[in-house]
């Protein structure tokens, strides 16, 4: 029997990883399945990318776990420029945009290789650790009622999502995305809310750029960025636009104020 970690970097399956070690459970294997943008660029955001590779990772090592990391041979690139051919209605148009809440990416271009990492394992030769934590019931019981080889070290030892991200802390092994997000995920993610975009925008403007001008792409099903919402990248770029204007006029006040 094989023990595998699914591993994402954030706190409850990284707190899962920290609890083996802790009680002495079996692991044989973390794998990390990294979305990318294209070819070159991670779709992780670039300071979780670097926890993961940088910081998790080395430490993981230390501890005698071995980890994998798997990349779909599917880029969001490859999914965004897809010619569509079999609808009547789009056909010849390239998908753009993934649909908020229906997001094909994930499926794509993690889901699917994840799923073909464990086909090729033989059932019933590897449990895999999952980091659900106990104050998740409806996730838990989906999981027992889907898959039994699948267990939650968070709710064999009772913890909570709060309680998980308190082991990562002590251990140094929380990621840096939760000083600005909730959660992890794609850098161009359409669910991801204001301080998301915000540290995107101020911090990786190269990366914000590329969601620009992918808006002003031609021929496309889904020409903006949140279809669900109606809204564009180019109208968070307008109110972060307008929101840093205001805070240049408030500093030019307050320093007028000072030397008056």
């Amino acid at each position: 029997m094989k023990y595998i970690a699914s591993w994402s970097g954030g706190k409850d399956s990284t707190a899962s990883i920290i609890l083996a070690r802790e009680h002495n459970e079996p692991l044989d294997l973390i794998i990390f399945s990294e979305v990318m943008f294209d070819k070159g660029i991670s779709g992780e955001l670039p300071e979780h990318i670097d926890f993961i590779q940088n910081k998790a990772i080395p430490i993981f090592e230390s501890w005698g776990y071995k980890t994998k990391i798997l990349r779909s041979d599917k880029t969001y690139m490859d999914c965004f420029y897809h010619v569509v051919q079999k609808s009547a209605k789009n056909k010849g148009k390239r998908q753009g945009f993934p649909r908020p809440n229906m997001c094909k990416i994930n499926d794509r271009c993690k889901t699917e290789v994840l799923e073909r990492f464990h086909k090729g394992l033989k059932t019933g030769e590897y449990q895999k650790y999952i980091g659900i934590a106990k104050d998740e019931p409806a996730r838990l019981s989906r999981i027992k009622t889907s898959d039994d080889s699948q267990i939650s070290l968070l709710q064999k030892y009772g913890y909570t999502n709060q309680k998980s991200a308190e082991l990562c802390q002590t251990y140094g092994l929380l990621s840096p995305i939760y000083e600005f997000a909730p959660r992890n995920g794609c850098w161009f993610c359409p669910n991801a809310r204001y301080p998301e975009l915000k540290h995107l925008r101020t911090y990786h403007r190269d990366l914000w750029d590329k969601l620009l001008a992918l808006e002003n792409e031609p021929n496309l099903i889904v020409g903006m960025w949140n279809s669900l919402t109606k809204t564009r990248i180019h109208d968070w770029e307008e109110r972060f636009y307008w929101e840093d204007q205001q805070i240049s006029m408030d500093e030019f006040l307050k320093g007028r104020d000072a030397s008056d």
